[in-house]
């Protein structure tokens, strides 16, 4: 049987599709994953078959557009309408590309950004899977992961779901339509867009977060599963840096700060700020220099910087992890049972600091637009000296390291193609 999936974004939401395609693959499965460019090499050196989407999320974050759309900050109407512009003149290519990864299977898996995989699975005839890596179908119990909190949650929350997806849906609906009438030979979809189609429909929906972390709301269906996270652990042979595991044997355990794919108009600016808020608290560091850049300036002897390190090697034997909030780095450092320091950006990264905080597993999250030298140090602080904080994320990593997200939704996923 032919899967393939389509993975759009940035490493942190391809790597979780990666993760699950390892496990359909051992399980029997011809897996594609259709992702952006630079991904090839990840994706080949796992033995999965990569297909090209034929777009770059580095060069887009980091151009002028992708930089006001980082900025957005916990916006639903700014995130959505500032992706508009970026997205606009890549449509066609993207599309086409989409398309061609997807003719020849048998059934495909695609998160909300790869929605388009939902309009080739009714062209193919063939079942389309949304999985996503944050609750995405409509509940009173849980706000949408896009949308700032808002009162009388039990009746807003549903409305935060329609909402994002009307917004989604709207802006780009004249251009799919068109897609969907002249490419697919489908009729056009109406005013209610994909999404509200996918929940009529009642087919599965996979949420690949733990549900130690988030219960699964009472509201949803039998049709509407959390497996539990989607980690993908460092490859067999894989070896640190050797200057890394001395740095890490020469004192205590150090504070991690990184912020993975996201990018930043002035990277020395944000180096200066993590290097002040370490020496204010007197820890160590590890720093990630990623796609914001970190680094590019003389370190202090007790600060060690590094660049795609995987995370289940490093983060438990880090004091702390401080990171922008991404849901798979989130789900790492939980696992890690190591407190979280999140300093979000946008989209759901907001959602997930929030998340954190409830739990008891790190201090209140701090946007990027109100990060400070003084802030930082403090909620290092806080961190690594609470003993409710550490405590509760010990207890949280260990319940998070007894699931098995991937096993769980190839279960689910092959009786479905079964049936």
């Amino acid at each position: 049987m032919r899967i393939t999936i389509v993975a759009n974004g940035s490493r942190g939401d391809v790597q979780p599709f990666v993760a699950l395609g390892l496990g359909l693959h051992a399980a029997g499965c011809e897996v594609h994953i259709a992702a952006p460019t630079p991904f090839r090499t990840f994706i080949e050196e796992r033995g999965l078959i990569f297909e090209d989407l034929e777009v770059d999320p580095r060069q887009i974050l980091e151009g002028e557009l992708g930089q006001t759309w980082l900025e957005s900050g916990h916006n639903p109407i700014g995130f959505v309408r500032r992706l508009e512009p970026i997205l606009e003149p890549l449509m066609d290519r993207f599309l086409a590309a989409a398309l061609r990864a997807c003719e020849g299977s048998d059934a495909l898996i695609f998160p909300p950004f790869g929605v388009v995989a939902w309009h080739i699975g009714q062209a193919l005839n063939i079942p389309a899977i949304l999985a996503s890596p944050v609750p995405t179908v409509r509940t009173a119990h849980i706000p949408s992961p896009l949308v700032p909190p808002l009162p009388l949650p039990r009746l807003t929350n549903p409305l935060g779901y329609l909402l994002v997806d009307q917004l989604a849906w709207q802006v780009f609906r004249r251009s799919t339509n068109r897609w969907r009438v002249e490419t697919l030979g489908l009729p056009p979809l109406s005013f209610r867009g994909p999404f509200r189609h996918v929940e009529r429909e009642r087919e599965i929906v996979l949420h690949a977060y733990s549900p130690a972390v988030l219960p699964t709301p009472p509201d949803w269906g039998e049709h509407v599963h959390v497996t539990g996270y989607w980690f993908l652990n460092h490859p067999d042979g894989w070896q640190p840096p050797t200057s890394l595991v001395e740095f890490l044997d020469d004192g205590p355990p150090p504070v991690y700060i990184g912020l993975g794919s996201m990018t930043g108009r002035d990277p020395e600016a944000l180096t200066r700020l993590a290097l002040g808020a370490l020496r204010r608290t007197g820890q160590r560091g590890v720093l990630l220099a990623g796609w914001a850049g970190l680094g590019g300036i003389d370190l202090p002897d007790d600060v060690c910087l590094v660049d795609d390190i995987p995370h289940d090697w490093l983060f438990p034997q880090m004091a702390a992890v401080s990171h922008h909030g991404g849901a798979g780095t989130t789900g790492a450092g939980l696992r890690a049972g190591r407190p979280s320091i999140l300093l979000p950006y946008f989209a759901d990264q907001p959602f997930w600091g929030r998340v954190v905080h409830d739990l008891g597993a790190g201090p209140r999250p701090i946007p990027q637009k109100q990060l400070s030298e003084s802030r930082l140090a403090s909620a290092i602080s806080r961190a690594v000296t609470s003993p409710g904080i550490r405590r509760r994320s010990r207890a949280l990593g260990e319940q998070i390291r007894e699931e098995d997200g991937v096993a769980c939704a190839v279960t689910i996923l092959l009786q479905r193609f079964a049936g």
